[in-house]
C-alpha cells in the first residue's frame, strides 16, 4: 500500500468522523423542543432526520463487514418509509442512545481496519460486480455516508 493511499483513507475517515462530531455537538446543545421542529414547513423533524442518520450508520455495521445491525428496528421507520408514515418512532433519548452505541461499535472496527482493507469489497456488491468495478469498495462507503450526513446535517442547521 502506498504512502498516497494511506493518506487518502486517514483524509476520508477524519472527514467522516467530523461529521459525526458535528452531529454529537448539535445532539448536546438542541433542546427536546427543537428537536421536535421541522426544518421547514412540511419537512422532516429534526428528531426524524437523527432516527434517519442513525439507521443509516447502523446499516454500516453490515456492509462495512463489522456484523450485524444493532438495531434493525430502525430500518422500517427511518429508511423505508418518511416522516409522515404514521410509524411509531423510538423517543429522542433512546436515538440519542442508539447514535453513541453504533458510533462506538463502527469507531472500534474503523480504528483496527489496515489500509489494504479499505479497498476490499463492500457487502452490498458482489464479487462478480466488484470485479468490474474496484470502486465499489469500503472506503467510497465512508465517503458517500459522509456527504449524506453533511448534507442532512445542513437540514438541521434550519432547527438551531
Amino acid at each position: 500500500m502506498s504512502n498516497h493511499n494511506e493518506v487518502a483513507i486517514k483524509i476520508i475517515v477524519t472527514a467522516w468522523q467530523a461529521q459525526n462530531k458535528r452531529l454529537d455537538d448539535l445532539i448536546a446543545k438542541l433542546s427536546d423542543h427543537q428537536w421536535n421542529t421541522e426544518t421547514a414547513p412540511g419537512r422532516n423533524t429534526g428528531i426524524y432526520l437523527l432516527g434517519h442518520l442513525t439507521a443509516v450508520n447502523d446499516g454500516m455495521i453490515s456492509i462495512l463487514g463489522f456484523g450485524e445491525r444493532l438495531h434493525p428496528e430502525l430500518e422500517e421507520v427511518f429508511l423505508k418509509n418518511g416522516y409522515k408514515s404514521g410509524l411509531a418512532m423510538p423517543s429522542l433519548a433512546e436515538l440519542k442512545n442508539y447514535w453513541q452505541e453504533i458510533n462506538a461499535k463502527l469507531n472500534a472496527h474503523i480504528e483496527k481496519m489496515q489500509a489494504d482493507e479499505w479497498f476490499g469489497r463492500h457487502m452490498s456488491v458482489s464479487p462478480e460486480d466488484f470485479a468490474k468495478e474496484p470502486h465499489r469498495n469500503k472506503l467510497n462507503i465512508i465517503l458517500t455516508r459522509t456527504n449524506h450526513q453533511s448534507y442532512h446535517l445542513g437540514q438541521l442547521a434550519y432547527i438551531n
